[in-house]
């Protein structure tokens, strides 16, 4: 698949069952849109994201990614906590500040 522009790949993620990614950005995008990501990096600049639920480090182990993926697909998924000012509403904020 070509690369998309931006809202249809958001599009693209939103219709989907998991995601599995190394963009620390699509793992922020992941958490907005309550949708699963399992992370093939051994760390993340997104630690946030991990400590409450909505994206898992599964590294460079691919029988762990083929385990959690299938979890997922079977329903099994985590329920994340949602994550403090992450809801779309920070130029609102910023706006009511200036």
């Amino acid at each position: 698949m070509d690369p998309k522009p931006y809202l249809e790949f958001l599009a693209l993620q939103r219709r989907t069952t998991v995601v599995i990614t190394d963009s620390g950005g699509i793992q922020e995008e992941t958490t907005f849109l309550n949708l699963p990501c399992l992370t093939v990096r051994e760390n993340t600049k997104r630690p946030a994201t991990i400590e409450l639920g909505a994206n898992q480090r599964v590294g460079r182990d691919v029988n762990l990614l083929g385990r959690e993926v299938l979890k997922i697909a079977a329903g099994q998924r985590k329920v994340a906590k949602p994550i403090a000012l992450w809801d779309g509403k920070e130029a609102e904020r910023i706006a009511a500040f200036l």
